[in-house]
């Protein structure tokens, strides 16, 4: 199969690849490594902002890539229980292809379960 750039570059890199430990992390999953796709997301919240996330993935390259790009542009920012971007705009952002999509809805879970208990606390 062929990868886009965006998609080569963060699951050859993974540099969010992780856990996160701590009274001010939160953690979120989503999927079932059964069904070929399982995410988790921890994000470690101080003083209302993302000061890391890290992410552990059993998916295809597009959903690694996709969790690796979103755990690295969430540091910094506030805590908020969507992604930055629509699935389909992530879909366009690393060509995922039709048949693949609904595995970026296991990201969206996994990112909204974490972030979720964020703003639940």
């Amino acid at each position: 199969m062929n990868y886009n750039a965006a998609t080569l570059h963060y699951f050859e890199t993974a540099a969010a690849a992780g856990v996160l430990a701590g009274s001010d992390v939160y953690r979120g999953t989503a999927g079932d490594r059964r069904h070929g796709t399982w995410v988790q997301f921890d994000v470690r919240v101080t003083a209302g902002t993302i000061r890391e996330a890290r992410f552990l993935a059993f998916a295809c390259p597009h959903t690694i890539a996709v969790s690796a790009w979103l755990a690295e542009q969430a540091v910094g920012t506030a805590p908020r229980a969507c992604l930055p971007e629509s699935v389909q705009e992530l879909s366009d952002r690393f060509a995922v292809p039709l048949p693949k999509r609904g595995r970026l809805l296991v990201v969206e879970d996994a990112w909204v379960a974490a972030l979720g208990k964020v703003l639940q606390r």
